[in-house]
């Protein structure tokens, strides 16, 4: 164990952005029990190491604070993401269609290849997505469902048969089973803009097992380490149960295997009865349960469902109806006497006014200062709304929806419409409380570069551009929103966000220089090296040596994750270290590799070498391959 004296790990030779603004730069930093406890100079910090302080040469790269996401649905994204062959990233359509031939060929029956969100159509070079006859011609017997966004969802003609949709399936409320001339489903389903049709059948697929659902889980934390998140606050979401579904993190939290450090807020999951699932929430969970790594963070984002007002830009702007004030002003007075805050959805200005009416209501008879709740997405939010948000003692987390639906929005309502959607620059003007995330994985996807790319040049993945130059952010301010600013939002101002002695030991190194690349390379931004509480939990590159915290590799054994890694199909290209070693490992199905050949034990067993007991000559090496 290390000598309590001296720091457990210091990293040094780095060029350390800290964000606080008493010391905003520094080389070298020394971590012990989790926390920074110095930030500065080589000479000063390496001067702390002892015997059994590790050691770690950034070779002059550039370090961040850890990035947070303000909204991502990371437990439910965990439990399926074994499950998904992911789009993100992916230039074209081709390209795209490619990988799914390839994920119908290696999926057995009756299990279901399933590409759930986290793209545009306009992201490809082809500005469209495929035909269902593209996908009965690929997949004419594995049942294929891709959700886009939450517009719509296309399924081919195996997918209809396993969810038994027929001429006589009723139409959704809310969303639409497009039907050809005979009045068959066509494999079209729409949300209208309701998108509880898209989430209903997505759920009639299988389910991973409660042992894969954990290995999923630590896959895609480890997704989210690899593009340098070490937290999030998650949103719930439609199907997460509240507790069934958080079993599995849970269990990985009490097991010490988080590789992220999460906030959860509680979703209602029935309409006309979300009084009474805050009744009993509030009576069994308390509001900052949990630890540093896991713990709760109050309700939402959904309080009623008469509030949703569903994101399809693509449809005309939902009217809430005339009850939403009656039953938001029931659970936002519960949440507000128990001192639990709330975020709460809401894509418009017209709901963000009607929800202001009550919470100012509420506010007369129990204070909201002080409770940290706050607005999620506010494409058109008002300079009113945002001022009666701040006058309330709120907040603002903003989503980069707009980066994948922008050309939608602009179709329907113009450029000038669009060019403050949200007005983020404006926010921080006036000072409310503001952060940024992702919202995903089904309306964009978690990759955070690409939110930070949009804040600051303004551009949807399909390159359109979105803003001017008045609402687009520096690169500083762009990092704190997506760092310091986010914890405010879970209530742990001063614990993390920062590179400051005392704050959580959280941070990414890189692999290009944010503030010094060009603004068309930072949403292909990856880490080198992330850290978490002062443990690597991934490393790359010259830092791979380091990595502490890689799963074994994903079940079932014919996920995409094992082929096509995550996002933009990275476990394909040349280069990708963490996929070529769980193939490996997969391949000769033994825990650990050796020192000298990895888990290519089968090449130290048929080396040609002078000798008869070949295990016995690379065992006296150090090579455990004798023991496979």
């Amino acid at each position: 164990m290390t000598d309590a004296h001296h720091p457990e790990l210091i990293l040094h030779r780095g060029l350390f952005t800290t964000l606080d603004r008493a010391n905003p730069t520094a080389s070298a930093v020394a971590i012990q029990d989790g926390r920074f406890i110095r930030v500065g100079q080589d000479h000063e910090v390496m001067a702390l190491a002892g015997p059994r302080t590790k050691v770690i040469d950034l070779r002059g790269r550039r370090v961040l604070p850890g990035l947070i996401d303000n909204h991502l649905h990371v437990i439910r994204g965990g439990l399926n993401f074994n499950l998904e062959l992911r789009w993100d990233g992916v230039k074209s359509l081709a390209d795209a269609m490619g990988m799914l031939k390839r994920q119908v060929a290696a999926t057995p029956a009756p299990q279901w290849v399933r590409v759930v969100g986290g793209f545009s159509e306009h992201q490809f070079a082809e500005k469209r997505l495929p035909t269902i006859a593209e996908l009965n011609a690929v997949a004419p017997d594995t049942p294929v469902f891709l959700l886009h966004l939450y517009d719509r969802a296309l399924l081919n003609g195996a997918a209809l048969r396993a969810v038994g949709y027929t001429k006589d399936t009723p139409a959704p409320p809310g969303g639409e089973i497009v039907r050809d001339s005979a009045g068959n489903p066509s494999g079209l389903l729409l949300a209208k803009p309701n998108a509880s049709i898209l989430y209903a059948t997505l759920a009639k697929g299988p389910k991973l097992p409660y042992d894969y659902q954990v290995n999923s889980t630590r896959h895609f934390m480890r997704e989210l380490n690899r593009l340098g998140v070490t937290g999030a606050i998650d949103a719930g979401g439609g199907f997460q149960n509240y507790p069934d579904d958080y079993k599995v993190i849970q269990e990985l939290a009490d097991a010490g295997q988080l590789t992220m450090r999460l906030a959860y807020n509680l979703f209602t999951q029935k309409p006309k009865q979300e009084k009474q699932d805050f009744l009993n929430w509030t009576a069994t969970s308390t509001y900052k349960q949990g630890s540093d790594y896991f713990r709760h963070n109050g309700a939402g984002e959904m309080l009623v469902f008469s509030a949703a007002d569903f994101e399809d830009f693509r449809q005309p702007r939902p009217d809430m109806a005339p009850e939403m004030e009656g039953e938001l002003e029931e659970v936002v007075r519960l949440l507000a006497q128990n001192r639990w805050p709330w975020r709460l959805h809401a894509t418009y200005d017209e709901t963000i006014s009607r929800a202001l009416d009550v919470f100012e209501r509420v506010n007369q008879d129990v204070p909201l200062q002080g409770l940290n709740w706050f607005f999620d997405h506010c494409e058109t939010i008002s300079e009113q709304s945002i001022d009666r948000i701040a006058a309330l003692g709120g907040g603002i987390a903003v989503q980069h929806r707009m980066a994948y639906q922008g050309e939608y929005f602009v179709e329907r309502y113009g450029h000038g419409a669009a060019q403050a959607t949200p007005p983020v620059a404006r926010m921080l003007e006036k000072g409310v409380k503001v952060s940024a995330g992702t919202d995903a994985t089904r309306v964009a996807s978690y990759n955070p570069w690409v939110s930070l790319a949009w804040l600051i040049t303004g551009k949807t993945v399909g390159g359109m551009q979105l803003y001017p130059q008045r609402n687009c952010l520096d690169r500083e301010t762009a990092l704190r929103m997506w760092t310091e600013n986010v914890t405010w939002f879970s209530n742990e101002v001063g614990k993390k966000g920062r590179i400051e002695a005392g704050q959580f030991a959280d941070l990414v190194v890189p692999d290009r220089d944010f503030f010094a690349c060009a603004e068309s390379e930072i949403a292909d931004t990856t880490a080198l090296l992330t850290v978490v509480g002062g443990k690597v939990v991934y490393g790359a590159g010259d830092f791979a040596a380091h990595d502490e915290s890689a799963p074994p590799p994903a079940m079932p054994d014919w996920s995409p994750v094992r082929r096509f890694g995550g996002y933009a199909n990275w476990g394909e290209q040349e280069g990708a270290p963490m996929q070529a070693a769980m193939r490996q490992a997969a391949a000769c199905a033994c825990a650990n590799d050796c020192n000298v050949h990895g888990h290519q034990h089968a090449t130290a067993w048929t080396s040609r070498l002078p000798i008869a007991d070949l295990k016995s000559f690379w065992g006296a090496l150090g090579c455990a391959c004798w023991a496979v």
